[in-house]
């Protein structure tokens, strides 16, 4: 996937202000802008489609759902290749932030949440800094081809 295969960013496109304040970017894929939840519990994605006013997959036209699909393929299996994860988990809910995101988390057997969903299971706990950069490093390898532009 190249840039050329999408519609240019659109220019009013802004990261939610709650998205930017609990996420670290990761880097650009041709549609979305990927993050790394400051969550060190879990090695967790969130990909942000820059489309100004989705709130929803459907809002997306059917070239941006596509690309969105392969993009959150893409972020999954470097999530996974990179973790070694026992599963991924895989939601766009949208209750507390409006804006869509899809997020990507990484689960396994002794995580603290296992088997619940992460939302409010153990308080947030910050990523050592050598270690957030460790995994931003890997999966940028991983996801090398997909890039759009690093950040």
């Amino acid at each position: 996937m190249t840039a050329r295969e999408l519609p240019a960013p659109q220019p009013d496109w802004v990261l939610d202000p709650g998205l930017a304040a609990d996420t670290t970017t990761v880097g650009e894929l041709s549609l979305s802008r990927l993050l790394l939840s400051r969550d060190g519990n879990y090695p967790w994605l969130i990909l942000v489609p820059r489309r100004h006013g989705a709130r929803e997959i459907v809002d997306l036209d059917a070239r941006d759902r596509d690309a969105l699909m392969t993009e959150i393929a893409l972020a999954s299996e470097a999530l996974k290749a990179v973790t070694g994860c026992h599963k991924l988990n895989v939601a766009a809910i949208g209750n507390v932030i409006a804006q869509l995101h899809v997020h990507v988390v990484a689960r396994r057997h002794d995580d603290p949440a296992w088997p619940k969903p992460v939302w409010g299971a153990a308080p947030a706990r910050a990523w050592a800094p050598a270690a957030r950069e460790q995994l931003i490093t890997a999966l940028a390898a991983r996801l090398a081809p997909a890039w759009r532009a690093m950040t």
